[in-house]
């Protein structure tokens, strides 16, 4: 049953008829990059933990058809969408959600239909939600936007932030109808709300959750059915909650298929595998014990100057060993070119995982020949003990924004080094439209972390605003090649890990708080 909120503002029904709704015209001046606010900055206060799950609408038949949707109303989900949503349903059956908010749009309200079955809340409806507002180009196929616009349906495609149609700045209208809903879904009393909605408004949710402008269309990629989580968490004294991207676009299919990033071919891509979870201490000593008088052990640690003191010699305990393994096999649908890992044993194990199965290729049926991967260890990789300890004590379930709590200046050297890693896998990566080029990067999540900031041409302090468990993957596409910008496919993806790994809402905190 659908909730009816009071006289909402109808969508557009026809196939290029602009919304009713009223907007607001932003400011016609260029947009330039400017640095990002704190994140959080425009959102209310909050009194207690709130988590937001963000899931986009199945595939519709203009997706299919490849047709410009915008806020029309005209497209329903397809067989395949429907299916989608449904995969959507059994991925979230068993979190406890106190709302569901949802966009008028047919497409995404049949999905949010879908996804609440049998629950006993009505859905809520937010004309806000809707897609982006598109005006003449909704109802065209792409390539008649090309021919019929030329130069404007150019500055869709290349600079969105300042693309204007019919009068309007579409891009900068969304991200001010996402502040707008932000003030809603955070008002709600619910601490878990689910919101179904489009591509283009939850891209707008993510940014202006964490203080980014317009700029940043299309930089973090929703795919159907993908699903992206917020948790937001008051501070002491009031203002603005702190708020972390959980992860960012689980979808019901593999992330690393081939396909394009933000309608755009790429054949450049950096994967950052999160290194397999690792021994406890109580493990690490009795391995220390067993392994003394092993003269491969202790060459093993001449070599690789490693002290018996420190935790870079924690090995992956059966669940990281698992974990490394299905990351393999997820990877084994892509022909990894280079694999880039920090010379922590944990870390090593992985990435000697991945290669081996990479080298598998042809014996696993997945190539006709075998695979040649070039392995380089990378020092600027290597993290402080200090993360891994502080990451330990957390137990079985890492919190959100648990970078936050660490030391400045342990913080500091990690962000320094970051900058020449990140650098580093970028030379990876050729400078030219032509060459294919897959390279994974192996590591610690905190570096990751320090990485995707990296990416996001992000400040140090950005770094606990995201999240990465143990054993999971994000992607990050280049169309435009190593010297343009970084699209992310996803963060924190962990669906290849099956039954061991977090579920995908599994709140962060206990339950008495959350």
């Amino acid at each position: 049953m659908l909730l009816l909120a009071p006289a909402p503002p109808a969508a557009a029904a026809g196939r290029r008829a602009a919304p009713r709704t009223p907007v607001r015209c932003s400011s016609v001046h260029e947009l330039e990059r400017s640095p990002p606010a704190r994140p959080g900055a425009s959102l209310p206060p909050l009194r207690a933990a709130k988590r937001v799950v963000l899931v986009r609408h199945g595939q519709s038949t203009w997706n299919a058809e490849g047709r410009i949707q915008g806020s029309s109303d005209a497209s329903v989900l397809t067989p395949k969408g429907e299916s989608q949503a449904e995969t959507s349903r059994q991925m979230l059956l068993a979190d406890s959600f106190d709302a569901c908010f949802t966009s008028p749009l047919a497409r995404s309200r049949r999905t949010a239909e879908i996804i609440w079955e049998g629950r006993d809340d009505d859905l809520i409806p937010d004309s806000d939600l809707r897609e982006i507002d598109l005006y003449s180009f909704q109802g065209l196929l792409k390539h008649e936007g090309k021919e019929r616009y030329g130069v404007v349906y150019r500055q869709w495609q290349k600079n969105a932030a300042n693309f204007s149609i019919d009068g309007h700045y579409s891009v900068r209208e969304l991200w001010d109808r996402a502040r707008s809903c932000w003030e809603r879904i955070l008002a709600h009393e619910g601490k878990s709300v689910l919101v179904v909605a489009h591509n283009a408004v939850n891209q707008a949710l993510v940014a202006t959750s964490l203080g980014l402008g317009a700029e940043y269309f299309r930089v973090l990629l929703q795919s159907n059915c993908g699903v992206s989580v917020l948790d937001f968490t008051p501070k002491t004294g009031g203002g603005p909650p702190n708020v972390c991207l959980n992860r960012l676009n689980q979808t019901p299919n593999s992330p690393v298929a081939a396909g394009s990033s933000g309608g755009r071919k790429t054949s450049k891509r950096i994967i950052l595998a999160c290194q397999g979870t690792t021994q406890s201490s109580s493990e690490v000593y009795d391995f220390y014990r067993m392994c003394m008088c092993s003269l491969i052990y202790t060459i093993h640690c001449f070599v690789l100057q490693i002290s018996l003191g420190g935790m870079g010699y924690v090995p992956l305990n059966m669940l990281g060993t698992i974990q490394s393994q299905k990351t393999a096999e997820l990877l084994l649908d892509l022909k990894v070119n280079s694999i880039i890992y920090s010379p922590q044993v944990a870390s090593v194990d992985t990435a000697t995982a991945i290669c081996e199965v990479q080298e598998a290729a042809d014996c696993l049926g997945a190539d006709c020949v075998p695979r040649y991967v070039e392995m380089k260890n990378l020092l600027e990789l290597q993290i402080d003990d200090a993360f891994q300890a502080k990451q330990k004590s957390f137990g079985e379930i890492v919190q959100s924004g648990w970078m936050g709590s660490m030391e400045y200046k342990t913080l500091e050297r990690l962000w320094a080094q970051s900058k020449d890693a990140w650098q580093a896998l970028l030379n990876e990566l050729p400078d030219d439209s032509e060459s294919d080029r897959v390279v994974v990067a192996v590591g610690h999540p905190a570096i990751h972390l320090a990485l995707i900031c990296r990416c996001l041409d992000l400040p140090m302090e950005y770094m606990s605003s995201f999240h990465l468990d143990d054993g999971s993957i994000s992607v990050i596409d280049f169309p435009d090649g190593p010297k343009g910008r970084g699209v992310v496919r996803c963060t924190n993806y962990t669906a290849h890990l099956g039954r061991w790994s977090i579920p995908i809402t599994r709140p962060t905190e206990n339950d008495e708080e959350f």
